[in-house]
């Protein structure tokens, strides 16, 4: 009999939606005809804490034990009835089932209020115009936030929304530490992770669990999972994988790691968990394994004889979300940045277009790893028909994309392909800022339903771009940024500080240029990061070439990625944390543009080196026109109408021919002669994405001259043509 699986995402990723990881394993046993259940154990421990049993719980294990409280957590103490009261209506509300209480939940007398709220005295400033139900879910996400400062304080220090025990799984060379920790006596939170566990076992009933760990902060929860699960059920085999063992665990020599799990697997799961699983039924040798670690005679081993290669994305299957409480997650408002409020707000179906990055070139990021080297897109009509699937599986129509990079040309053909099929998608992505997104391509992503994109701009600095590989100048960034933005499509762009060899200088001009494009209106959102050097980075493997020195820490048994590193020709990197955060706050928010770079910081720095007007003189030059030979040419709207009216000139009358158009907003018209009307009239039909054979731009020039209608090139300059370029005519 084929063996069961569980599927566990431990606690915590995001309030709002699941991590995709165990959907997509799912989705893969379902084309092997294996049984499986999925479960998310973060939402569904947040419930069975954040509700009046819970809170009840919390209140009274406070009540019995003799901590000192702050004055803070003493307020929320004192207040535990009305938190007690307020709760589960307030949960209601954050799972959109109960959007009349953002009435009471604004005039400010429902919420009780802790230090959480102290920082509302810019409410208006903030949230602007926003609906009374974004301010609701901002205040309602304050409000736990403040029994989350509680929690952490009295109850358990490692405890954190969207992460559990992070510190102990970042740099963990030693499992020391982590160890201790597990073998701690429970805590409320433990407490409630296994009771929702034990429920999902007993349900399941699996032959193996199948813990997915993407981040430093799912690790102690997966530990706790395998620990409770090698205590009362021994006979089920366990196995962890994920984001995090993919980074930190390809090293691993620590056998304590396997008191709580039996196996640790690398990479894509899919070929991993078939041998895996074909071993526990007795079909393969533990030798034959396919990259997946285990205890032999007290020694860590790792087995990769398999011979078969990793399952092709088109045979991976669609996502699977049944056993996920779709309809549970919680729609939060943390903090007030566009992208991040996207991130945290309403529930993403996830999908990836393409296995790995189609540049794999940029010397900060783990491109030695194959999630990033191994690059393996799928076809459009494969993508359209899981996103069709997904959507008929949850009712839910919004997609994050979650590639390291969507691929222009994947992401043209995934465009026309949701148009043709009158699919409603609403989607966003990751990108990088190249020069293939061109401003009709930009155009046909929003039609298609693309509300967002984010991109590195990183340094924004050329010499450091350059020094990283980045394949990118700020002024490319800025040209398709402002593309992006004037079709309507917001730009968040991911900032980098403290690359090697960043001077103060480089800080400063990076500044001023983040400045310019905020205040030119075409980036809408960003996030400064501090450069880290990971194992399996070019800037890691060869700090030399980076004019770095790697400090540490040693190769240790269990974990390995984050490096520290000494930077002799950069600045002092840290200093400049605070200002650049707060200079970015208030950016986004459009004010302080006019600063000088040195109010933002307590110590001097240098004037910006930066022309003034920069990025404003680089968007404004005109784009290269110059299409390529292998150009389409598509038209978005619907068909014209065409009359024909005399129009006096001099003594001469002429007829002209109008051609109109109705689009959803107007309708509009424009005027030519009649042989190029007639042409025109004849020719749409051909330029519709509904038709199996794209229209080369090409072509239709010649097409164009052919029909003797003169040269094309003096065509593109009236105001006909203008016009149709202005409403739904796109070369692609």
């Amino acid at each position: 009999m084929l063996k069961k699986s569980l599927l566990i995402t431990p606690p915590f990723t995001q309030l709002n939606t699941p991590y995709p990881a165990t959907a997509y394993l799912k989705g893969f046993l379902n084309t092997l005809g294996r049984e499986s259940y999925q479960a998310d154990l973060g939402i569904e421990v947040i419930l069975e804490l954040f509700c009046a049993t819970g809170l009840r719980r919390l209140f009274a294990e406070l009540e019995a034990s003799d901590i000192e409280l702050t004055e803070n957590s003493f307020r929320i103490y004192s207040l535990r009835d009305d938190y007690v009261s307020t709760i589960d209506p307030v949960i209601r509300f954050l799972k959109n089932r109960n959007p009349t209480l953002a009435h009471s939940i604004c005039d400010r007398n429902y919420l009780p209020e802790a230090s959480r709220f102290a920082q509302l005295e810019d409410m208006d400033w903030a949230f602007g115009t926003m609906g009374i139900h974004d301010k609701a879910r901002h205040l309602a996400t304050l409000y736990l936030e403040d029994l989350g400062d509680l929690i952490q304080e009295a109850i358990d220090p490692h405890f954190g929304f969207s992460r559990y025990a992070e510190r102990l799984g970042r740099s963990a060379t030693s499992f020391d530490e982590m160890e201790e920790a597990l073998e701690m006596p429970d805590t409320l939170l433990t407490q409630i992770l296994t009771h929702v566990l034990e429920r999902k076992i007993r349900i399941s009933q699996p032959d193996l669990v199948c813990i997915s760990v993407p981040f430093p902060g799912n690790l102690y929860g997966g530990f706790k999972c395998g620990q409770y699960i090698k205590r009362h059920y021994p006979h089920i085999k366990i196995v962890m994988g994920g984001g995090f063992a993919n980074t930190e665990l390809r090293s691993l020599r620590e056998p304590r790691v396997f008191n709580y799990i039996d196996f640790v697997c690398l990479d894509d799961g899919e070929a991993p968990l078939m041998s895996l699983l074909e071993h526990l039924d007795g079909e393969r040798a533990l030798a034959q394994m396919k990259r997946v670690y285990s205890l032999v005679d007290g020694q860590v081993v790792y087995h990769n004889g398999a011979k078969e290669k990793d399952v092709p994305q088109r045979d991976t299957g669609t996502p699977d979300y049944s056993d996920l409480p779709l309809h549970d997650y919680l729609s939060v408002i943390e903090i007030v940045n566009p992208m991040h409020r996207l991130w945290s707000d309403g529930r993403w179906n996830k999908l990836t277009l393409a296995h790995g990055c189609y540049w794999g070139k940029c010397s900060f990021c783990d491109i030695s790893l194959d999630y990033i080297r191994r690059y393996e897109p799928m076809t459009a009509a494969l993508l359209c028909d899981r996103i069709e699937e997904i959507i008929q599986q949850t009712q839910q129509n919004g997609f994050h994309f979650v590639d390291e990079a969507a691929p222009p040309a994947l992401l043209r053909d995934l465009a026309l392909e949701i148009i043709r099929r009158k699919l409603t998608v609403v989607w966003w992505t990751n990108i990088r800022f190249e020069k293939n997104f061109t401003h009709d391509l930009c155009l046909l992503l929003k039609a298609s339903g693309c509300i967002a994109i984010s991109g590195g701009l990183e340094v924004a600095s050329d010499r450091l771009l350059e020094k990283m590989k980045k394949g990118v100048t700020v002024a490319q960034v800025a040209r398709v940024a402002d593309g992006f933005t004037q079709a309507g499509i917001m730009v968040h762009a991911y900032l980098m500080y403290g690359f090697p060899t960043q001077t103060a200088q480089e800080t400063i001009d990076s500044l001023e240029m983040v400045r310019q494009l905020f205040q030119a209106g075409i980036v809408q959102s960003g996030f400064w990061h501090r450069f880290a050097m990971t194992a399996h980075s070019p800037v890691g493997l060869y700090p030399e070439e980076f004019d770095v020195m790697r400090l540490g820490p040693d190769t240790g048994t269990f974990a390995n990625n984050d490096l520290e590193h000494n930077d002799p020709l950069g600045a002092d990197h840290d200093r400049f944390a605070e200002g650049l955060r707060k200079s970015l706050f208030n950016y986004m928010h459009g004010v302080c543009l006019d600063f000088p770079h040195s109010r933002w910081f307590d110590f001097k720095v240098p004037a910006t080196s930066i022309s003034p007007n920069y990025i404003e003189k680089n968007i404004s030059e005109l784009p290269d026109l110059n299409n390529r030979p292998n150009a389409i040419i598509v038209w978005l709207g619907s068909l014209p109408e065409m009359s024909v009216f005399e129009e006096k000139r001099g003594k001469r009358t002429v007829e002209i021919a109008e051609l109109v158009f109705f689009n959803k907003k107007k309708e509009w018209a424009i005027e030519t002669d009649i042989a190029t009307g007639e042409w025109l009239l004849e020719v749409f039909p051909k330029l519709l994405i509904q038709n199996a054979e794209p229209y080369a731009f090409e072509q239709f020039k010649n097409d164009f001259e052919a029909a003797g209608l003169g040269s094309f090139e003096a065509f593109s300059k009236t105001p006909a043509w203008k016009n149709l370029k202005e409403n739904s005519l796109l070369i692609l």
